[in-house]
């Protein structure tokens, strides 16, 4: 990934991304080409792992894979128009551009079938979503039988990380008062949780 020195995150950033991220994106090589499915990932920063499951009448998981897969994780992402740029009324040498927040996980991948190890990434994730709820929906809530009907049609996924690129694009590179006009449009067009990142690491 293209990185340059002023969109390049900390570590306690992608750290935090990584523990609270949603779906991600799981791209493998294999004889047939790319494949990729979107999916929740459990992350154990202890471990250096992400952990997940795929439907298993999803073929992704029997393709044999060649080298590392790639999780792309992703944060919150708008487009910004220069009319929010101070800059735009001082000389107009403004274009639009993109903001954004990803980050790429690389890693060897294994597939799990027995149902106790399936059982347990699906309590992490549950748990995790469920956490902020009125009224948290647990795994136990639902019947033995059924449980384990459906953990009959997954099948799951372990990443053991080896390395992770990451990039904050969130206007670092504009001057103060360009910086304050995107958070400012950003709020009034609803987007909070862009205009949010972007006043977290404005420099």
């Amino acid at each position: 990934m293209y990185i340059p020195a002023h969109f390049a995150p900390d570590d306690d950033s992608v750290q935090a991304l990584l523990s609270r991220h949603g779906a991600a994106d799981l791209v493998t090589a294999t004889i047939n080409g790319l494949v990729a499915t979107t999916l929740p990932f459990h992350y154990d920063h202890e471990r250096a792992k992400l952990m997940g499951h795929l439907a298993r009448n999803n073929d992704q998981w029997r393709l044999p894979m060649i080298g590392d897969a790639l999780v792309i994780v992703r944060g919150p992402d708008s487009y910004i128009t220069p009319s929010w740029y101070a800059s735009k009324a001082k000389h107009g040498r403004v274009v639009p551009t993109w903001n954004y927040i990803t980050v790429h996980v690389y890693g060897s991948m294994i597939v799990h079938q027995d149902p106790d190890w399936l059982a347990d990434v699906v309590r992490h994730l549950t748990d995790k979503h469920e956490a902020q709820r009125p009224h948290p929906w647990s795994v136990d809530d639902a019947p033995p039988g059924f449980l384990h009907r459906q953990l009959r049609a997954i099948v799951g996924v372990e990443l053991t990380i080896n390395r992770i690129e990451a990039k904050f694009k969130l206007s670092q590179n504009r001057l103060v008062a360009d910086i304050d006009g995107v958070i400012k449009g950003l709020r009034e067009d609803g987007q909070e949780a862009a205009a949010a990142a972007v006043e977290e690491h404005r420099t």
